[in-house]
């Protein structure tokens, strides 16, 4: 029989999904520790005895991860090993009554506005005065920062805003504030996310303020890079890109997810835009700034898109030669537009077009870095790992792009500083330098 636990809660934040999770994870865990809770992120030896769950329900393949992860969880409950377990986030929001249901071994499911109800049952106030204060989890030198929640765009495809609500920009001056802690830390990376950054500001200024946004932040002393991830092309505001030209602390880097290039499936998908439309606006992006790196996510495998489709789509990657490319398998997801819609290709199908753009991207991202021997590049270095430190350009985000790898039985790199690196040789995504002797 399990006797009551009498040592002091210990409280393991267990994250999932994307940076905005992350985000969502380091807020609760600042307004914890700011209440005098014993609280800890994925805690490599799992001895909290407190486990909130931080899920994400986006597409299939994420939403397996955070149902595996409940029941992982729920069992150990089970078991005696931990006193309670609790679920937010987009899983929960989306599903909270089945998953009360299917796995009601877990005290309680929140949605993604719950938080002062999930501090509630923790024992812990939520305290209005703690803007810009979290527990950040990422290394010390960058993070992420949150300039909008919710979506207003009506993609057939993404369940975002089932799960996130409307858009709600966070106010210029609430960002600023929380930009300085953050380089009152140490932070010298900052990157915009949302799930449309080009949206900002519509709600609150009844204008697209990002520009205004970027402006501003340029001025906080400590912000050396600043990067823009999740913009929407339709509407984009091309003063983004004038600020980005102009601000030497704007990276050149974008993150503008695509989807396709197809007229009639980006019309299915409802994404205001045609194929035209879209590389006028990667023409118009690489004009202004040539050295622009440009990360996009495609989609295949959307309900009925046709071989000719697909080859269209692969064509224009090979045209437009992005610098960094994702590709997703449709996932066809309930109460979204396109749920109405045949899923008619097939798995395998799915797959091998996955694997078809991926084979050439991978060919497009060597050529370009062969193109980057013999060139010195400001490198922010984030980790030493076996015999490497690993560093980034200003063209790459932490994750999810290359990475610049510097022998580490030769030179010597102090983690979360700018080093000055010449390449001397590139595969398909990591680079090879050495530092500029000074």
């Amino acid at each position: 029989m399990r006797t009551k636990t009498i040592k002091k809660n210990k409280i393991n934040v267990v994250t999932l999904g994307c940076s905005k999770n992350i985000y969502d994870s380091e807020v609760l865990m600042g307004q914890l520790k700011a209440n005098g809770k014993n609280v800890v992120h994925e805690d490599i030896n799992d001895d909290g005895n407190i486990v909130v769950i931080n899920t994400c329900g986006f597409i299939g393949k994420a939403k397996e991860e955070s149902i595996d992860t409940i029941l992982h969880y729920a069992q150990r409950k089970e078991a005696g090993e931990i006193d309670k377990v609790f679920v937010t986030g987009c899983l929960s929001e989306r599903y909270k009554p089945d998953l009360e249901k299917e796995i009601p071994n877990v005290d309680q499911y929140f949605g993604t506005h719950d938080l002062p109800n999930l501090l509630k049952v923790l024992e812990a106030d939520y305290k209005h005065e703690l803007i810009g204060e979290r527990l950040t989890t990422t290394p010390k030198h960058y993070a992420y920062l949150k300039i909008a929640e919710g979506c207003d765009r009506p993609c057939s495809f993404c369940a975002i805003p089932l799960m996130r609500g409307k858009h709600k920009s966070t106010p210029i001056e609430n960002i600023i504030t929380e930009a300085t802690k953050l380089a009152s830390k140490g932070i010298k990376e900052i990157m915009l996310i949302a799930q449309d950054l080009t949206y900002y500001g519509l709600d609150i200024y009844k204008k697209r303020a990002l520009a205004d946004l970027l402006e501003a932040l340029v001025k906080v002393d400590g912000i050396e890079w600043i990067r823009l991830h999740y913009a929407f092309p339709a509407g984009f505001p091309m003063d983004v890109i004038e600020v980005m030209k102009r601000e030497q602390k704007v990276c050149n880097y974008l993150d503008i997810p695509l989807q396709h290039i197809n007229s009639e499936i980006l019309k299915s998908m409802k994404r205001g835009t045609t194929h035209e439309k879209t590389t006028d606006l990667i023409k118009k992006f690489r004009k202004a700034i040539p050295e622009m790196a440009i990360r996009t996510t495609l989609i295949v495998g959307y309900p009925g898109e046709t071989e000719a489709q697909f080859e269209e789509l692969k064509d224009w990657v090979e045209e437009m030669r992005f610098e960094r490319l994702g590709v997703f398998e449709y996932s066809h997801e309930e109460n979204t537009g396109a749920y109405v819609l045949e899923d008619d290709v097939s798995v395998d199908v799915k797959f091998r077009r996955v694997n078809e753009i991926m084979e050439l991207q991978s060919q497009i991202s060597w050529e370009l870095n062969q193109e980057k021997i013999g060139k010195t590049f400001r490198c922010l270095f984030d980790r030493k790992d076996g015999e490497y430190f690993y560093g980034r350009t200003e063209f790459d985000s932490p994750d999810v792009d290359n990475d610049v790898l510097v022998d580490a039985t030769k030179h010597y790199i102090k983690i979360g500083e700018f080093i000055d690196i010449t390449i001397y040789d590139a595969g398909d995504y990591d680079l090879y330098g050495t530092p500029v002797k000074s």
